[in-house]
């Protein structure tokens, strides 16, 4: 049994926090679970990548290319950095709201619409998932909380070897007890959001 998460964000969203839960969860279910990062200019906004590997013969903390089973996005740009992880069957939950970088900000570049992005995962074979995860952060009064927002709906697709109930505790073990319910009602949020969509996908009418 093997189980590779991909997350990318920008700095200040809550990625390595999210790797951290996950991690969490998996060593609360008896797992082996390694974790990896790869970091940019973290602390001004820069790309962010965590590895959270899963399973008795995992060796290394990257997940190898081509071999990741789930790619949770907190921005959207940050989902196609990574095409050399992803590959026919990646199922990608991306978050629709853009931290725009510098060169976008000065004019000097163009940030990709949501289309493009979802284009360029599908061309690879990836199964994705768009979810406007900071507005479901702010109706659930943790506006902080978007990575728990996505890992919510990472729960809901029930793809991995970590329940719900796993994540849940995980979040109360390993976060300050003073988020700790701004924290659940994203994750509640999340998970709510990705059944319907799923839900929806399934009895939609060709």
């Amino acid at each position: 049994m093997e189980h590779n998460i991909l997350i990318t964000s920008v700095g200040g969203q809550g990625g390595m926090t999210l790797a951290r839960v996950l991690a969490e969860a998996a060593i609360t279910q008896g797992l082996n679970v390694r974790v990896g990062e790869t970091l940019g200019m973290a602390q001004r906004g820069g790309p962010v990548q965590s590895h959270v590997r899963i399973g008795e013969g995992i060796q290394g903390s990257v997940i190898p290319n081509g071999r990741c089973d789930v790619l949770l996005s907190l921005e959207p740009g940050e989902a196609v950095r990574v095409p050399e992880y992803l590959g026919p069957g990646t199922k990608a939950v991306v978050a629709t709201a853009p931290v725009y970088p510098i060169p976008v900000m000065l004019g000097e570049t163009k940030y990709p619409d949501l289309t493009a992005i979802t284009r360029s995962l599908s061309r690879i074979g990836c199964i994705v998932h768009t979810l406007d995860a900071a507005t479901l952060a702010r109706e659930a009064q943790a506006p902080g909380s978007l990575n728990m927002v996505v890992l919510g709906a990472y729960a809901a697709l029930r793809v991995g070897v970590l329940p719900s109930e796993s994540l849940r505790s995980a979040i109360e073990e390993a976060l300050p007890k003073r988020f700790l319910e701004a924290n659940l009602r994203a994750f509640d949020s999340g998970f709510k959001a990705m059944e319907e969509q799923l839900a929806n996908r399934q009895f939609k009418v060709p």
